[in-house]
């Protein structure tokens, strides 16, 4: 159910109210359940997660780079950035969710930082100019009100010479109506960053669950593909690649089916809009 942006969201960081409790409720759901399968990880030391097996042709050499994780969530992610030999940080403003992750590497015996912090606060939590790689994942920049602050604080924690990686949902993507199930894709929302972005309310989030959100109001933003690729150029980086996906890692559309890497995609002959990117990108 969609509302339309209120002014708290807008003038005082109310979305960051609404959004901290929303993730605090998913955590639980979210570390029981099969699709994230933590067990796995201490049962594979070699298990990496589906999210970073796809980044793996673009992401390159990370064996003894300090890296940065920005919206770790519970850390699988991270975890798989630790196990092709990065020395990791995880960054989230979820403490719940930090405490799984915390859990997860002591079970799997891999050292890593984790710090309770929101976006906009990195720097200062962390310390400047102090990772080789910061490296940010799908489903996180839409929590994020500015992508020109979200540019700013990266290059922030970026070492001269260091690198950018973020593969994230598309915004076109974003603006599409989900309740529609029938074959046509209309858009519904912004494509274009907005001040107060879109109030949703969901009683389920996106692994099979038991149960209800016991907090499902969330605040989201997009933001289109010429702004971000604009704030990290004016935030002195240069941008060394950008490519569109037809997939992304969840069913985000009714029309999707699951394709043999365990991504989604439209069905055959209705690939027509992007569902995620990659952007790579170099502190100058």
């Amino acid at each position: 159910m969609l509302d339309e942006p209120d002014d708290d969201v807008r003038s005082d960081g109310g979305y960051l109210v609404t959004n901290h409790a929303n993730w605090e409720a998913r955590v639980p759901l979210h570390a029981a359940s099969r699709d994230y399968g933590l067990d796995r990880y201490a049962a594979e030391p070699e298990r990496l997660s589906d999210v970073v097996r796809f980044d793996l042709p673009r992401l390159g050499d990370v064996d003894g780079l300090d890296v940065v994780h920005l919206q770790c969530h519970i850390g699988t992610d991270t975890l798989s950035l630790a196990r092709l030999g990065a020395s990791v940080t995880g960054l989230d403003f979820s403490g719940s969710a930090l405490e799984v992750a915390r859990d997860l590497f002591a079970t799997c015996e891999t050292p890593g930082e984790f710090v309770e912090s929101t976006v906009d606060d990195a720097v200062v939590a962390l310390g400047s100019e102090r990772f080789d790689l910061v490296y940010t994942g799908v489903g996180a920049i839409s929590w994020l009100p500015s992508i020109d602050r979200w540019a700013e604080v990266v290059a922030g924690l970026l070492r001269p010479g260091g690198r950018l990686f973020i593969r994230d949902m598309h915004p076109m993507l974003f603006t599409l109506d989900e309740s529609r199930d029938d074959d046509l894709l209309c858009v519904r929302f912004h494509y274009f960053e907005s001040p107060g972005g879109e109030r949703f309310e969901s009683e389920v989030t996106y692994v099979d669950h038991e149960g209800t959100l016991s907090s499902p109001e969330e605040v989201s933003f997009n933001h289109g593909i010429g702004e971000m690729l604009t704030a990290v150029l004016d935030h002195g980086m240069t941008i060394d690649a950008f490519v569109e996906h037809d997939t992304c890692p969840w069913q985000a559309l009714p029309q999707m089916v699951e394709t043999e890497s365990n991504e989604w995609a439209l069905p055959d002959g209705r690939e027509r809009v992007p569902m995620t990117f990659t952007l790579g990108a170099t502190k100058r």
